[in-house]
C-alpha cells in the first residue's frame, strides 16, 4: 500500500469515526510531521468525547426503561 491510499484509508477512518475536518486535518498534520504522541492525544480526546456521548445516550435509556417498568408494575399512569 502506497502512502497516498494509506493516507486516504487513516483519513476515511477518522470520518467514520466521527472526527471533523479539523481533526482530521491536525492528525494527518501530527504524522506527517513525526509528532505520533500528539496524534494519539487526538485520537484519546475523540474517544473520551464519543464515550461521554454513549454515556448521555445510556442516561436517557434507564430513564425510559425505568418509565416503563413502573408502568408495567402498576399498569396504569396517574398524571
Amino acid at each position: 500500500m502506497n502512502n497516498e491510499s494509506n493516507e486516504n484509508a487513516i483519513i476515511q477512518n477518522l470520518k467514520d469515526a466521527g472526527c471533523n475536518q479539523d481533526m482530521i486535518t491536525a492528525f494527518i498534520n501530527d504524522l506527517k510531521e513525526g509528532c505520533i504522541d500528539d496524534g494519539m492525544k487526538l485520537l484519546a480526546a475523540h474517544r473520551r468525547l464519543l464515550l461521554e456521548e454513549i454515556h448521555r445516550e445510556q442516561k436517557k435509556i434507564d430513564c425510559l426503561d425505568y418509565l416503563v417498568y413502573k408502568m408495567k408494575k402498576t399498569k396504569q399512569v396517574k398524571i
